[in-house]
């Protein structure tokens, strides 16, 4: 089992950390308001903590549920208190407005930004952007689509996934994530476009 620290308590924070819970791993969770994480610490049972704001996370995996606007502020805050450890970055790069264009430079993605934010020992993997958090509650059979460039941070994140019961799928390097961000607006247009929101991106595995 996984030793997990969720940063942020909106709606992805509470999927990841029932589902974290439910299969037995080690979930503390953190935010600018300390009542709110107590009070989501005690929903979630299980033995999940509330962690202390720009304190050291518990957790050998860090998972980022913020918005990707205050995701780079974010990190940058925590500095060295991040060395060491496995960042998951599960944000999309599209405002609300216009879930048509990515916002990152060119090139680049909301991952690799943050990796630029983070001590040299962290490692960033982009994870769990393209489920929405609704569907993800409902558990398997769902695939998660990862990237990352540190082996043992991935293997660590498929870990985690599978322990939810999911399917990990490696998509390759940390500059994969400019293509599962897009993903992430993929599914936007087919959510807004006659699909729905009840839906899952997968993959297929043939003989």
């Amino acid at each position: 089992m996984s030793s997990i620290s969720i940063l942020g308590l909106g709606t992805y924070a509470r999927a990841l950390g029932t589902l974290g819970v439910k299969a037995g791993n080690t979930v503390e969770v953190i935010g600018r308001d300390p009542a709110k994480a107590a009070d989501l610490a005690r929903e979630l049972g299980g033995g999940a903590t509330a962690g202390t704001f720009g304190a050291a996370p518990a957790g050998d995996i860090v998972i980022l549920a913020v918005p990707y606007a205050s995701a780079v502020p974010v990190v940058a805050q925590y500095g060295d208190a991040l060395a060491g450890k496995v960042v998951i970055d599960i944000s999309n790069t599209f405002t609300a407005a216009d879930s048509t264009e990515l916002v990152t430079p060119e090139g680049s993605s909301g991952a690799q930004e943050i990796a630029k934010a983070v001590p040299a020992s962290a490692h960033v993997v982009k994870a769990f952007n393209t489920v929405f958090a609704h569907v993800l509650v409902l558990g398997p059979p769902l695939d998660v689509f990862f990237a990352g460039d540190d082996a043992r941070a991935k293997a660590s994140v498929s870990a985690f996934i599978e322990s939810l019961g999911l399917r990990p799928l490696d998509v390759g390097s940390l500059e994969m994530a400019h293509w599962l961000e897009g993903a992430g607006l993929l599914m936007m247009g087919l959510a807004g476009h006659g699909a729905g929101f009840n839906i899952a991106l997968g993959v297929d595995l043939l003989s």
